[in-house]
């Protein structure tokens, strides 16, 4: 099994962000489920949501305390909460942000998982290009595609494109697909490094 969470705050997608983790893996003729955990609801409120991905029947239905891929869909919280709590030695780290993992204060994060293992994303940023608004939610999961394959990019776009239909959802899966060869590119990066 598979599990995801997923860390944002109000008004960024991170509901629907779950919600599209399950369809992709749907898509693929997998069991899935999404669910949020809201602190208090309105915009720009600290928010978690838990995705699982399986290849049988999912029974649990608890928060996901140790994920193998955690999605930080906004920096501001890295101070405030320890959103990589709890996550697997050989789990996946997805960030959005433009800054350095130093910058961050990430190091120790990256130093303690393989390489390529926890990367950052201007997700923000290629939403704003690609879609004209900033909500970073299907960029990182074009990303999270590259990144840990929990599913095929093919899947994201279905997903994407089924939740929002028309050229919303062509302008989504444009910015995943940038997401998607950002990681990529990333990932073989940290593997010529490490060799």
């Amino acid at each position: 099994m598979v599990e995801v969470r997923i860390h944002g705050r109000g008004g960024q997608g991170v509901v629907t962000a779950a919600d599209m983790v399950a369809m992709a893996a749907f898509a693929e003729g997998r069991h899935a489920q999404a669910f949020p955990s809201f602190g208090s609801e309105r915009t720009g409120a600290p928010v978690v949501a838990y995705a699982r991905i399986r290849d049988e029947v999912i029974r649990t239905r608890e928060p996901v305390e140790e994920p193998d891929i955690v999605i930080v869909q906004d920096p501001t919280l890295l101070p405030i909460i320890n959103v990589f709590q709890g996550m697997t030695k050989d789990g996946y780290a997805l960030i959005n942000s433009t800054k350095s993992m130093e910058e961050l204060g990430l190091t120790h994060l990256v130093e303690s998982h393989a390489p390529g293992h926890v990367v950052t994303v201007p997700a923000t940023d290629l939403a704003r290009q690609y879609t004209g608004r900033t909500v970073p939610n299907a960029v990182l999961l074009g990303a999270t595609a590259a990144l840990a394959k929990p599913f095929r990019f093919e899947s994201v776009a279905h997903a994407i494109k089924e939740r929002f239909p028309g050229k919303v959802g062509e302008k989504n899966v444009a910015a995943a697909q940038a997401a998607y060869d950002l990681v990529l590119s990333t990932k073989e990066g940290a593997h010529a490094r490490a060799n």
